[in-house]
């Protein structure tokens, strides 16, 4: 029995923080199967970072 995993962010969301971080081009020219293992742990960093952000900015 095969599973896919579902991603946890938007396409919106990573093609913003590949922005950002300076590697859309070869998101762009590869896909999301072409960026490095580094970039990828830099997106999901970055994600988290903005995550917390938003955390301690909403009202309980």
């Amino acid at each position: 029995m095969s599973r896919r995993r579902r991603g946890m962010m938007s396409e919106e969301l990573k093609t913003e923080l590949a922005k950002e971080l300076g590697f859309y081009e070869t998101v762009e020219r590869d896909g999301w199967g072409g960026i490095r293992a580094q970039d990828a742990g830099n997106m999901v960093k970055r994600a988290i970072q903005l995550a917390e952000q938003a955390a301690r900015k909403s009202p309980l």
